[in-house]
């Protein structure tokens, strides 16, 4: 039996979840990540959501060992179906945690990965991300994010647009956030912004440095 299609925020029970953007971007997103992630070390992922990405990446970068972690206890259940099924001894049990909590159950990282998260949270899961990332990232680690997101001086596209929307009416502390307001974060908690990369579907790799 295929897992049920699942998003953010649908809540409900079940073993593996599918997310089925994870299908259409994961190979695009390792493709940036084999130029921006460490050769080793421990990777840091803070929603990981149904665990669909972590395992692949986990497979596409051996050498790297995976802490993937989620606030919602279904997506931790989700994660570790996935892990098993994958049988990959670099991908650790998924961690309860929570983006905006002051303290996150996890110890140091060398890069930390941060996909879909940003616009299908509060604003405050964002500054908890960059201040709990330069709680345990070393100086120059990178601090990667994906996702959609709202420029200054670029026309959003008419989906992102649609998807805002449709994300403000589910919930309206959520909705993509403005570039700016994100690279001002990022600085005020030690980081400097060091790349944009354009991908498919209207989305961006987001790379960030511990200053």
């Amino acid at each position: 039996m295929s897992p049920r299609p699942w998003t953010p925020g649908d809540g409900g029970a079940g073993d593996k979840r599918h997310a089925p953007a994870t299908l259409r971007n994961r190979d695009a997103i390792a493709a940036v990540l084999a130029e921006w992630l460490p050769r080793t070390g421990t990777v840091l992922e803070v929603a990981s959501g149904s665990g669909e990405h972590v395992v692949h990446f986990a497979a596409a970068f051996p050498q790297l060992q995976w802490q993937p972690s989620d606030p919602d206890p279904g997506a931790l259940v989700s994660i570790v179906a996935w892990s098993a099924e994958a049988g990959l001894a670099n991908v650790a049990p998924p961690l309860m945690l929570d983006a905006a909590a002051p303290d996150w159950p996890a110890g140091d990282a060398d890069a930390l990965l941060c996909i879909n998260m940003v616009h299908i949270s509060p604003w405050a899961a964002t500054l908890g991300l960059f201040a709990g990332a330069a709680r345990l990232l070393p100086v120059a680690a990178p601090l990667i994010l994906y996702g959609p997101y709202v420029e200054p001086d670029v026309p959003t596209a008419p989906s992102n647009a649609d998807f805002d929307a449709s994300l403000r009416a589910r919930n309206p502390e959520w909705g993509l956030r403005d570039l700016a307001a994100v690279k001002t974060a990022s600085a005020d908690a030690g980081f400097v912004f060091a790349e944009r990369r354009a991908m498919p579907a209207n989305n961006l790799m987001l790379l960030f440095r511990r200053s």
